[in-house]
C-alpha cells in the first residue's frame, strides 16, 4: 500500500547513470559518470551530487550551476540536456564530455596536431569567456583546468558555473567553499584596493591564464608557479604575461585578445583554427570562396588530429554539402575521411550521400564521382550498385561529353565484381561493343578495349566465349595504334579464357597480319604475343594432357590466375594495359588539325585508381559546370537500339589467304561485335562545345607497351588486310620518296664502286 510512495523517483530520470568517468571532487562539488539515454542508448556525461552526504552550502551552489547551464546556449559551453533532484541525489545531464585534464594525458604524444590542436582548445574558451562578458554580462569566477571538458569532437567546453554571477564594475568575489580552488583567486581579492580596479573581465583573464599555464604545464601546484613562462608558446606569451599580470585594469578583454592573436603570426592563426572556423561559417560563405577551401582542405586534412577530422570536420562537410552549395568540391575531402569511418558509420553517414550525388545533373559532381570511386566503392552493398547507382552510371556511355563517357568506361573496372548478371553481361557489353566500334574519340576505343580485358574475369564464361576474342580481334583493326596494341596485349593477358582451337584457328591468324604493322610498337607486342600462343600449343602438342589444365579456366566462374595456363605468359599478365591510354579527345567536326579549336583548359585528375591508371585531361572543371547546366541526360545521337542493329560478324569482310572465302560468324548469337572493315563512326549531330577541346600534333611513336602517348586517332588510316596498296597521307608520301630517292642514289653509288673495285689496277700506257 505505502510502496507507491516509497518508489525511487529517480526511475523518472530519461538517462542510465553508469560508471564514475573521473573523480576529481576535490576540486568540484560533482561527480562525473558515464550514462546513456533510456531506450536510444545515446551516450551522453551525468553530474552528480550527492545531497545527503554534501552540506548545505554545496547544495545551493549545485543547483545555481544547473539554473544557469539551462540559460546558457553557446558552442564553446557545456550542453545542457536535461536535470533531476531527489532527496538522496543531484542529477545533471549534459552532452557526453571528459575532464580536460584526462583528454590532455591521451593525446601527449600527438606532436603538430597537438600544437594546433591547443591552439584551437584555447581559442574556444575565451571565445565562450568574451560572450559571457561582453555579450551576457557575466562573471564565470572560475576558470581553470577543472572546469573544462572535451567532447567526442574535440571541442572544449567551458563548465563549472557554480559561482557565475553578474559582472558589475567594483564588485567583489565570491568565496569558494573548496579549499583547493583558492590558488586560482586572483591577487586582488585579498586586497581591497585593487578591488576597485576589477572589470567585468578581469577575473576571468586571470583565471584564463591560470588555464593555459596549466595546459602546458600540468595542475597548477601553488599560484607563484604562474611566473613560470618556459613551456608557453612564444608566439601566446605576451598576451599571457597581460592576463597573470597585477593589475586587474591591464588585462586585455577576451574579444580584443581574440582579435590580436587571429592576426598573421597570432597564436590563433593556424591552419586548423582557419578550417574549423570557416566550418562553422559556411552558409554564409559564397561558392567561390568554398571552392577554394574545399580544394586546399584535403592536403590539410593529414595535420589535424583524428578525433576532429572524425567528428567535427566530417560531420560540417556533410551538412555543407546536404544543405548548401558546395558542389563536387566537398567530394574529395568527404572521401578521405570517410576512411576513418567504421563500416556502420560509413553506411549510415556517407552511402546516402554518395547516392544522392550520383543522381545529380551537374558534370563536374559526376566527374569528381566516378575519379573518386576506388574510395567508396568496397563499402556500397550490391544491391545499391545495381538497384541505385549503375543506372546513373550507364547514363554515362551516352553522354556527349568524352571526358565523361572515359570516366564512365574506367569505372566499370571497380563496378563490375559488384554488378549483378543483366548489368555486366548485358548493359555493359552493350556499351562498351558501341563505344569500341563508334566512338570518334581514339582514346575511349583504347580505353574500351584496356577495361574489358581487365573485367574479363568477372565476366560470364559463355558471354567470355563470345566477346572477347572478337572485341580484342576488333580492336587489332582500329585505325589508332594504341587501340590496336591494347587488343594484342588484351589477347594475351586473357589467354587463360580462350580454347586451343580458337589461339590455332582465331587468334594467331589475326596476330598474324599485324606483323606488318607500320607502327613498332606494335609489331613488337605483336611478335611476343605470337611466340607465347606458339609455345603453348607446342607444349600441348608435346604433351597433350596438358591440354585439360590449359584450358581450365575457359569454363570457370572465378578463374585463378595461379594454374599452368597462366605461367607461360606471365609477362603479359603484368605489361598488358598497366596503365589506361591518356587520351586526348578531339573534336569529330573536322580531321584537319588546324580546323580544331583550342581551350587550355584541363581536367583536375587525382589518382582514380588502384590499379595505377591515369585519366583524360582534355576537359577542365569549369567546362564540366557550364555543361551541368545542359543536363546529365543529354545523350549522343548514337544508335542505341541494341535488338534489331545489325552489327555484323567481327571478322566478317577479312579474305582467307587461300580461298579468299569469309571467316564464318563467332560473335554473339543475335548482337555481334559489328564488321572489321567498319571505321569508327562519329556523332551523328552531336553539337559538341568547340571550346572543350585541346589541339594535339600527330603523334605516330608509342613509348611503351603500357603506358601510351597522346596520339590523334585522325592521323591514321585503317590498314588493307587483303592485299590492296596502304593509304597513307600526302606528308608521310612525300617523305616516303625523298628516303626511296636518297636510297636509290646511295645504291648507285655503290655500285659504282664496286665497278672499279673488280676491274683491277689501273694501267698507264707511256707510250
Amino acid at each position: 500500500m505505502w510502496s507507491f510512495f516509497s518508489k525511487d523517483s529517480s526511475k523518472d530520470f530519461p538517462y542510465e547513470v553508469g560508471e564514475p568517468l573521473k573523480d576529481f571532487s576535490f576540486e568540484s562539488v560533482w561527480t562525473l559518470h558515464k550514462g546513456k539515454k533510456k531506450g536510444s542508448g545515446e551516450e551522453v556525461a551525468v553530474f552528480v551530487f550527492d545531497v545527503k552526504n554534501g552540506s548545505d552550502t554545496q547544495f545551493e551552489v549545485a543547483k545555481a550551476a544547473v539554473k544557469r547551464l539551462k540559460t546558457l546556449r553557446h558552442p564553446s559551453i557545456l550542453t545542457y540536456l536535461d536535470s533531476l533532484e531527489t532527496e538522496k541525489m543531484l542529477y545533471l545531464a549534459t552532452e557526453y564530455v571528459e575532464p580536460l585534464s584526462a583528454h590532455l594525458e591521451t593525446c601527449a604524444n600527438e606532436g603538430q596536431p597537438k600544437d594546433l590542436y591547443l591552439a584551437w582548445g584555447i581559442f574556444q574558451i575565451t571565445r565562450a569567456l568574451s560572450f559571457l562578458n561582453n555579450d551576457c554580462n557575466l562573471r564565470h569566477n572560475n576558470v581553470c583546468l577543472w572546469s573544462v571538458f572535451v567532447n567526442c569532437a574535440g571541442e572544449w567546453k567551458l563548465g563549472g558555473v557554480e559561482y557565475m554571477a553578474g559582472a558589475t564594475e567594483g564588485a567583489g568575489l565570491p568565496i569558494k567553499i573548496l579549499p583547493s580552488l583558492d590558488k586560482y583567486d586572483p591577487p586582488e581579492k585579498a586586497d581591497l584596493n585593487k578591488q576597485k580596479l576589477i572589470t567585468k573581465c578581469s577575473t576571468d583573464m586571470w583565471g584564463l591564464g591560470c588555464l593555459i599555464w596549466e595546459v602546458f604545464n600540468g595542475p597548477l601546484p601553488r599560484q607563484s608557479a604562474l611566473k613560470d613562462i618556459q613551456n608557453i608558446p612564444k608566439s601566446l606569451s605576451g598576451a599571457y604575461c597581460e592576463m597573470v599580470g597585477a593589475n586587474p585594469n591591464s588585462r586585455p578583454n577576451p574579444a580584443d585578445l581574440i582579435t590580436r592573436c587571429r592576426k598573421n603570426g597570432g597564436y590563433f592563426k593556424n591552419e586548423l583554427v582557419d578550417a574549423l572556423l570557416f566550418l562553422e561559417e559556411s552558409q554564409i560563405k559564397d561558392k567561390h570562396e568554398k571552392s577554394r577551401f574545399l580544394n586546399s582542405l584535403t592536403a590539410q586534412l593529414d595535420h589535424f588530429p583524428q578525433h576532429i577530422c572524425k567528428h567535427k570536420v566530417l560531420p560540417q562537410l556533410i551538412t555543407a554539402f546536404e544543405y548548401g552549395d558546395a558542389g563536387a568540391a566537398v567530394l574529395a575531402p568527404m572521401f578521405k575521411l570517410g576512411r576513418l569511418l567504421d563500416e556502420a558509420d560509413y553506411q549510415k553517414k556517407i552511402v546516402p550521400c554518395v547516392v544522392k550525388l550520383f543522381s545529380s545533373n551537374d558534370r563536374a559532381t559526376r566527374s569528381r564521382l566516378l575519379q573518386q570511386l576506388e574510395h567508396f566503392i568496397d563499402h556500397l552493398q550490391s544491391s545499391t550498385v545495381n538497384d541505385q547507382i549503375f543506372p546513373q552510371i550507364a547514363n554515362g556511355f551516352l553522354d556527349t561529353n568524352p571526358t565523361i563517357r572515359e570516366q564512365t568506361v574506367k569505372s566499370i573496372i571497380h563496378l563490375s565484381p559488384k554488378l549483378n548478371y543483366n548489368n555486366l553481361n548485358v548493359e555493359v557489353l552493350r556499351h562498351f561493343a558501341r563505344l569500341q566500334a563508334k566512338d570518334d574519340q581514339g582514346g575511349i576505343r583504347t580505353n574500351t578495349t584496356v577495361c574489358l580485358g581487365k573485367i574479363a574475369q568477372h565476366l560470364h564464361p559463355q558471354i567470355r566465349q563470345k566477346v572477347l576474342i572478337s572485341a580484342f580481334i576488333r580492336a587489332m583493326r582500329d585505325p589508332f595504334p594504341p587501340a590496336r596494341s591494347a587488343g594484342v596485349l588484351a589477347l594475351a593477358a586473357t589467354q587463360q579464357y580462350f580454347l586451343l582451337t580458337e589461339v590455332a584457328g582465331r587468334v594467331l591468324p589475326a596476330l598474324c597480319q599485324l606483323t606488318v604493322d607500320p607502327e613498332k610498337t606494335v609489331r613488337d607486342n605483336v611478335f611476343r604475343t605470337i611466340k607465347g600462343f606458339l609455345g603453348k600449343l607446342e607444349k600441348v602438342s608435346e604433351e597433350p594432357t596438358l591440354r585439360e589444365s590449359m584450358e581450365a579456366d575457359v569454363h570457370a566462374a572465378t578463374p585463378s590466375l595461379s594454374n599452368a595456363a597462366a605461367t607461360w605468359a606471365g609477362w603479359a599478365v603484368t605489361a598488358v594495359t598497366a596503365k589506361f591510354y591518356r587520351s586526348q579527345s578531339d573534336t569529330p567536326k573536322s580531321q584537319h588539325p588546324s580546323k580544331i579549336l583550342t581551350k587550355p583548359a584541363s581536367l583536375e585528375q587525382p589518382s582514380s585508381s588502384s590499379l595505377s591508371t591515369t585519366t583524360s585531361s582534355v576537359t577542365s572543371m569549369t567546362s564540366l559546370d557550364q555543361e551541368g547546366s545542359k543536363g546529365a541526360d543529354s545523350v549522343s545521337d548514337y544508335d542505341d537500339n541494341w535488338e534489331t542493329e545489325n552489327w555484323g560478324d567481327m571478322e566478317a569482310g577479312i579474305k582467307e589467304s587461300t580461298s579468299g572465302e569469309v571467316r564464318g560468324t563467332d560473335g554473339w548469337d543475335t548482337e555481334e561485335w559489328g564488321s572489321l572493315e567498319e571505321e569508327p563512326e562519329p556523332c551523328g549531330n552531336d553539337s559538341w562545345d568547340t571550346g572543350d577541346f585541346t589541339t594535339v600534333e600527330p603523334t605516330k611513336k608509342l613509348t611503351t607497351s603500357s603506358s601510351w602517348v597522346e596520339t590523334r586517332d585522325e592521323s591514321f588510316k585503317t590498314p588493307q588486310i587483303s592485299g590492296e596498296t596502304d593509304i597513307i597521307p600526302e606528308e608521310d608520301r612525300s617523305k616516303l620518296t625523298r628516303e626511296e630517292k636518297r636510297l636509290q642514289r646511295q645504291k648507285e653509288l655503290e655500285a659504282r664502286r664496286a665497278q672499279r673495285l673488280s676491274s683491277g689496277p689501273m694501267k698507264l700506257d707511256w707510250r
